[in-house]
């Protein structure tokens, strides 16, 4: 599973927590202010069309490293994706998702910063942890 937010809507030290070299970590005022300091532009909140055209962007995507994507969600804020396991480097998968998604939205009016650099991945190593995080994605693509 991989995830990945929008620019400036999900700062170190935000009250819902966030993922720092792998660990979850709980809100820090200090490193949110500090954080919020360094925008350089505005918040990035997709619209309905705007997830859309993400969505469909990374499907096709999906089509160059034959990786299957098992269930997606574009939020306004975030992006989850489960897919299958190939033999590419997860940073070079994710790196072309982001740039597929920007050049989608670039293409219908929306320019500038989109992503927030770096990205959350978690391994499922059974069908257990798979069936979970398929789960979680689809309760929360509603």
């Amino acid at each position: 599973m991989i995830t990945w937010t929008t620019y400036g809507t999900w700062l170190q030290g935000d009250k819902r927590g966030f993922v720092k070299n792998g660990e979850t970590l709980g809100e820090n005022i200090a490193i949110k202010r500090d954080c919020e300091k360094k925008m350089t532009g505005q918040a990035v909140r997709l619209r309905h069309r705007e997830k859309t055209i993400v969505r469909d962007a990374i499907l096709e995507a999906s089509k160059r490293f034959k990786q299957r994507i098992l269930t997606i969600a574009v939020y306004s804020n975030h992006v989850h994706i489960v897919c299958e396991y190939v033999d590419v480097p997860v940073s070079v998968i994710v790196g072309y998702y982001k740039n597929a998604g920007r050049v989608a939205l670039r293409e219908n009016g929306l320019d500038g910063r989109i992503w927030t650099r770096g990205y959350d991945k978690r391994f499922c190593f059974d069908g257990n942890s798979l069936a979970e995080r398929i789960k979680y994605v689809n309760e929360h693509n509603k």
